[in-house]
């Protein structure tokens, strides 16, 4: 695949080359870290570009390039690069090469755009008024790669100080860009917990601790708590999977919930995070039990800067603003810990969603993305 890359000598990137980006990198997806053909497409395509560039790997699995126009301060664009352990069924004749891995989230078309827009800044380096870095980074579905090139230092030794980024969203008209100031998507805790009791044949139910009853209770009260919390701001606790007990005529020794956190804030996720453990004690005590809740990192959530958005609108005016933030999670928002950011999404119409085993796009929408990009990158 790397072999036949094509990269014409001179001429703007084009809705075909974007396309050809696309389909390309959609028939090679990888997971996680372990993405040796991805990063050599991307890498290839990076070393054809005419003009001074300085291609470099800050972290793990990230390919990074730098456009050094000598200013002090410069600008980042991200895409990322794993795709999903999924099977493919949308029949199209450029369907992915390696089984059970598919690119059902877009970031085929991200590093699209990405490219192409590398294929843009390589004819018009000089128009631009600071330097810029793309980066492709790693294990966006997995263990937030983006936290891994924040750490490198790399945006601290190059100057970066502002970052953009794209996603493709079904769920939006075709072509629509849009976003919001502050909030846009959800922090995302995996919350998981673990309920001990003490297990009796049920004829000598009060023998026994039932772990079953204070899980169900939990789950419950828990479901109260958040809908309450929800009166401030946005947030959402739901468990999709409870697991207890072993026969059915006895008293359930042990009951387990696996769920999710989301949360918009700082504030409200720590608050969360320190009142349900707190209830889930209480519950199991109440009946005898012991109760242990566990939240994962998780990511952050992606809050746009205002002050960069507020210029990201001067120089979009087409930008739609979204009246609510969405519960999903994008570790993006690492990111934007470090420093000023500004997530979009990228309207693709169509009926399947993402993750789905059946996802595609009209690739000609790209364009529109590059187009926002270009624009971006001249913002002084």
């Amino acid at each position: 695949m790397v072999g036949d890359i094509v990269v014409p000598a001179s001429a703007e990137p084009t809705a075909e080359l974007l396309r050809r980006y696309r389909r390309d990198l959609h028939q090679i997806p990888e997971l996680d870290d372990d993405l040796p053909e991805t990063i050599a497409y991307v890498r290839a395509v990076l070393e054809a570009l005419p003009c001074d560039k300085t291609i470099f790997s800050p972290a793990t699995s990230t390919i990074c390039c730098f456009f050094d126009r000598g200013t002090e301060h410069a600008t980042a664009v991200r895409s990322d690069m794993d795709a999903l352990p999924v099977t493919e069924r949308t029949g199209r004749d450029f369907s992915s090469h390696h089984p059970g891995c598919m690119h059902a989230c877009g970031h085929d078309g991200h590093m699209a755009m990405v490219l192409g827009l590398a294929q843009h800044v390589a004819r018009h380096l000089d128009e631009l008024p600071r330097s810029l870095l793309l980066v492709f980074q790693p294990a966006e579905e997995t263990t937030g790669g983006a936290k891994r090139v924040c750490e490198s230092g790399v945006f601290e030794r190059l100057g970066v100080d502002r970052i953009y980024g794209f996603h493709l969203w079904p769920e939006l008209p075709y072509g629509t860009v849009a976003s919001r100031p502050g909030a846009l998507l959800a922090a995302s805790n995996e919350t998981t917990v673990t309920i001990e009791g003490t297990a009796s044949h049920i004829a000598r139910a009060e023998l026994g601790h039932d772990a079953l009853e204070a899980g169900a209770r939990f789950l419950l009260d828990a479901y109260a708590l958040v809908e309450e919390a929800r009166r401030e701001e946005p947030c959402v606790l739901k468990f999709g999977r409870m697991e207890a007990g072993s026969v059915r005529n006895q008293i359930a020794d042990r009951a387990r919930l696996e769920g999710s956190l989301r949360t918009f804030s700082v504030e409200m996720g720590e608050r969360l995070r320190a009142e349900l453990p707190a209830l889930a004690e209480r519950d199991a005590a109440a009946l005898g039990c012991t109760a242990r809740v566990h939240f994962s990192e998780g990511y952050p959530p992606v809050t746009n800067d205002a002050a960069l958005y507020a210029c990201v609108r001067d120089v979009i005016p087409e930008l739609q603003t979204l009246d609510v933030p969405l519960m999903i999670a994008e570790d993006f928002a690492w990111y934007q810990r470090w420093l000023p950011g500004v997530f979009l999404l990228l309207g693709t119409g169509g009926d399947a969603p993402l993750h789905s085993d059946r996802f595609d796009f009209d690739e000609d929408v790209l364009m529109r993305g590059l187009a926002v990009y270009e624009r971006l990158v001249r913002l002084p």
